[in-house]
């Protein structure tokens, strides 16, 4: 296992781009695969993540060639082209494969069995298996099938309508892929809209989707053809970088090409609540998602309250917010977000126990935490990353802002998201450095 120590830094300046979305790559995949004819795919995420969702294909007969110049190239065999796999489909640690896999796999007309790491077969997967199940799939599991590995055994699906209890893209994107195996319409309603890439890819490869607030529906069979995809830098890991350019002094950084998918913004306008001096230009649309240039400049921030329909739009970089709050003046509350308790490892006992390590005062709640911030935060080199990328990389951008510099072990699983994430860092002039344990 690796470890990463990082030492206070006095401010970043340059211009960066990060590696293309993590989401709209998995999705690039998926959809290109059983779309009719090639699809290309320029920028997409070779993290661990969605190397598991390209071996999957791969195992189900789908040729996928990664070109040197970075171009990845699917050759697509239709809705029905897949093949039964000989093996178990490993997820790895990755939940969206897992879960869409899930998905597009009940409407087969073969077996599979999907696995994953340790961390993934503790995650709840009841949560797409029982709806699923609503549309006549057939999945067995551990704990009656809410823990993998989920043996799937095809079958005729018909179309929903599904109320969501939470606001998911996994849960909506599993239906929406079941959907498009199932007789006639399926519909899902969520209590507000959870990121739309699956939606504005689907429409992309040329099926008709039909939208109207938090609710989608799609009707099955349709074809999907091959498409020229360009992936945006991924806004979950730019989140990174604009919390670290507002928390060290002197700082201005622009992010270039990153996803400004409005369902994904939440990050951007959460930080400006805080006092943040973020903007965005050269504003335009590419493969279907909008995408833009970020610039951000150090800032003091100030506490305030995160709840409501905000949470979806930012649930993966509270993480890094939370970190944010830590160098904010007075109290930041976060509510409504338990979807924090099933991601890589529950996010709110994880930031509480690691923030608190480094001197800052933090009281978690059932869904969410309070950050008391204003105080500086001293720093040490005990933190761990838990196994989860998203606690590691927030760990480390709180390093550069103190006094003693941080230390967190096991940050192999960075890679499932952000390969050259310490480069990056290094070549902002932060010093930091990688060490075996």
């Amino acid at each position: 296992m690796k470890s990463i120590t990082i030492k206070k830094t006095q401010s970043l300046k340059g211009e960066i781009t990060v590696p293309g979305d993590k989401s709209i790559s998995h999705r690039a995949i998926m959809l290109g695969s059983i779309a009719e004819g090639d699809t290309t795919i320029k920028g997409l995420l070779k993290g661990e993540d969605n190397m598991a969702t390209l071996k999957a294909f791969r195992q189900m007969g789908i040729r996928i060639d990664e070109h040197e110049n970075g171009i990845v190239a699917i050759q697509g065999k239709g809705l029905h082209g897949l093949k039964e796999p000989e093996d178990f489909i490993d997820a790895g640690n990755s939940g969206t494969t897992m879960r869409l896999l899930t998905g597009l796999l009940s409407g087969q007309k073969f077996f599979s069995v999907l696995t994953g790491d340790q961390y993934l077969r503790k995650r709840p997967m009841k949560r797409v298996v029982e709806p699923l199940n609503l549309m006549g799939a057939k999945i067995f599991g551990r704990e009656d099938g809410n823990k993998a590995p989920l043996a799937i055994v095809g079958s005729k699906l018909k179309g929903m309508t599904y109320n969501s209890p939470v606001a998911s893209a996994q849960i909506k994107s599993a239906i929406l892929m079941a959907g498009l195996y199932a007789d006639g319409v399926t519909t899902v309603i969520e209590p507000t809209i959870s990121r739309d890439h699956t939606e504005r890819m689907l429409a992309y490869f040329g099926a008709d989707v039909k939208r109207n607030g938090a609710t989608v529906s799609i009707k099955g069979g349709q074809k999907l053809v091959g498409k020229k995809i360009e992936v945006p830098g991924d806004i979950s890991s730019a989140a990174f970088f604009m919390v670290a350019a507002l928390i060290t002094k002197d700082s201005e950084l622009l992010i270039k090409n990153a996803g400004i998918n409005p369902t994904r913004t939440g990050i951007i306008d959460i930080l400006q609540a805080m006092g943040g001096d973020l903007k965005i230009a050269n504003q335009r649309e590419i493969s279907g998602e909008p995408v833009g240039d970020i610039l951000i400049k150090s800032s003091r921030l100030k506490g305030i309250e995160i709840k409501g329909d905000i949470i979806p739009r930012a649930i993966d970089e509270l993480p890094v917010i939370a970190v944010a709050a830590a160098f904010a003046d007075g109290i930041t509350t976060i509510k409504d977000a338990k979807e924090l308790k099933v991601k890589e490892t529950d996010r709110i006992e994880s930031m509480t126990s690691e923030l608190r390590k480094i001197g800052v005062k933090v009281t978690p709640l059932q869904d969410g935490m309070t950050i008391e911030g204003g105080k500086k935060p001293i720093g040490n080199d005990s933190c761990t990353s838990w196994g989860d990328h998203r606690v590691a990389m927030s760990m480390i951008v709180a390093g550069l802002a103190v006094e003693k510099g941080i230390t967190v072990s096991n940050t192999d699983c960075i890679d499932t998201s952000f390969p050259g994430f310490v480069k990056t860092l290094s070549g902002l002039g932060c010093a930091v450095s990688e060490s075996q344990e």
